[in-house]
């Protein structure tokens, strides 16, 4: 299995450039390229695996993509931070790594640049971060992930940790208004102001789960416990809420495949299908969590189990190589009258193949298990 993996990789590199990225399928689809967290996903999990492998060729690939947007890092090519986009910003992530590995300037100015979208992003009355203007008043467990670890990384490394009580205030908020205490899991999205259609309009959330938006979340988690300073009081508070947050998920494995249902709290509804990007960042998430010490080994099993899962139903070779099936490729929160958080919604959108928001997890969840291996 391993060697269909690495070919699959190398496939996934030897056939993609900054315009045209085989496992952006928003790009292949005429989509224009730019700073996007999809090829943020793919080139997080490529510098994980230079991490593990010290083979350049990651890292080398990683350099060449990103420079193509950045130049003197005082802009980036497809980005601009008064958009206030979360997953705009989100690949610059990246920046961190390549700064520490190259120590051109270059970077860091990039990194600076992007946190002035942080500096300045719209909120919600509650003080968390609004997903986009055209989302006003909006927070989506998509942009946790989103902007979370970016900023806490920023703290950490070059600001002294000035904005730790921020970022934990905005987790804070997350978990009292959107988790459902009885269910045991996030709802996708929450309307602050409570006047978008798809917000019941006394608790403002949407209407059920997605997961991938869980999937979003719990990675967040794991990667702000990975970012946040070691000796800070915080770190208790995220490992909390990270090992809540697994387990309710837990609650809706499937027992024969050890995957997730898109909409996962209605597993075997007609219509609903196992996922391969939520449940890809689940194995990720807790593989990565056992290694931090999030959680304890006992939960090592289960994420072997979830990414063996992915493998045995979704990796398969045809005429065109290996490929990745089973990826939600997009879904959301309005303002399409569609997108209203339904059950119906959520399988409606597109599966496809190869698609980075799950080939990126997992590749990630795969870099956890060379590390045991190693």
């Amino acid at each position: 299995m391993n060697n269909s993996i690495e070919n699959y990789i190398e496939k996934l590199i030897n056939e993609s450039t900054p315009t045209s990225p085989i496992w952006n399928v928003e790009i292949l689809r005429g989509k224009e390229p730019g700073w996007n967290y999809i090829d943020g996903c793919m080139m997080t999990s490529l510098l994980e695996l230079y991490k593990i492998r010290k083979d350049k060729r990651y890292l080398d690939f990683v350099i060449k993509y990103t420079d193509y947007f950045i130049e003197d890092g005082k802009s980036i090519k497809g980005y601009n931070p008064l958009n206030y986009s979360l997953d705009d910003l989100s690949e610059s992530r990246i920046l961190f790594d390549l700064y520490e590995y190259t120590k051109e300037k270059k970077y860091l100015n990039a990194i600076k640049y992007t946190y002035t979208q942080i500096f300045s992003q719209p909120r919600c009355y509650l003080g968390n971060f609004w997903h986009k203007p055209r989302h006003p008043h909006q927070i989506w467990l998509d942009g946790l992930y989103m902007a979370q670890p970016f900023y806490m990384r920023y703290e950490t490394k070059i600001n002294n940790k000035l904005n730790y009580r921020d970022i934990r205030h905005q987790y804070e908020n997350v978990r009292e208004y959107m988790f459902n205490e009885k269910d045991r899991l996030y709802y996708h999205g929450l309307d602050a102001s409570r006047t978008i259609f798809w917000a019941d309009k006394e608790t403002g959330l949407s209407k059920g789960y997605w997961l991938r938006a869980l999937g979003w979340f719990v990675i967040s988690l794991v990667d702000v416990i990975e970012y946040i300073d070691p000796s800070s009081e915080d770190k208790e508070f995220y490992i909390k809420l990270f090992t809540e947050a697994i387990d309710g998920i837990l609650l809706y494995q499937d027992k024969s495949s050890k995957m997730f249902w898109q909409v996962p709290n209605m597993g075997g509804r007609e219509g609903n299908y196992l996922e391969t990007s939520g449940s890809a960042m689940i194995s990720y998430a807790i593989l990565k969590g056992v290694r931090l010490n999030a959680l304890s080994s006992e939960y090592q099993r289960i994420g072997l189990d979830i990414f063996d899962g992915i493998c045995r139903r979704y990796l398969t070779e045809g005429e065109n190589g290996i490929n990745l099936g089973g990826i939600c490729l997009l879904a959301g929160l309005g303002n399409d009258p569609k997108r209203d958080g339904s059950f119906e919604y959520y399988i409606s959108e597109p599966i496809v193949e190869n698609d980075a928001k799950g080939v990126g997890p997992f590749i990630m969840a795969y870099t956890e298990i060379i590390r045991l291996e190693k």
